[in-house]
């Protein structure tokens, strides 16, 4: 159920190993809210130098913001934890790319609507 959508810089592309983030991600995300780990989904968007502007403008800066959309029932609490959690995980994946990072994660309720499917 949680569906992770991570926007970030291009220029953390090198850096920034989304396929070992997402895997500590998804284990940690799980332990959190209490789910299946094959029930977590990722995906990236890798946002354009021209598309972002930060602080000055400067190209030292970019932006990496995690959203973890989950069904709703969760308190405050568990969402606040769980976000504190994704930011220091991004802080450890991000630390290495020589850039300051921008980085942010929100924990909004999936809407009423949400449908999913698994298989063929």
């Amino acid at each position: 159920m949680p569906q992770i959508t991570v926007d970030y810089s291009t220029s953390l592309a090198e850096a920034f190993d989304r396929r070992a983030f997402a895997a500590a991600l998804h284990r940690l995300t799980a332990e959190a809210v209490d789910t299946p780990l094959d029930t977590c989904k990722t995906r990236f968007r890798r946002i354009a130098r021209e598309e972002t502007y930060v602080a000055d403008g400067a190209p030292e800066h970019a932006v990496v913001h995690v959203d973890v959309a989950l069904l709703p029932g969760r308190t405050p609490e568990v969402k606040a934890r769980l976000s504190e959690a994704v930011l220091e995980l991004l802080r450890a994946h991000t630390a290495s790319a020589g850039l300051t990072v921008h980085a942010s994660v929100d924990v909004p309720d999936l809407g009423a609507a949400y449908r999913k499917h698994v298989g063929v």
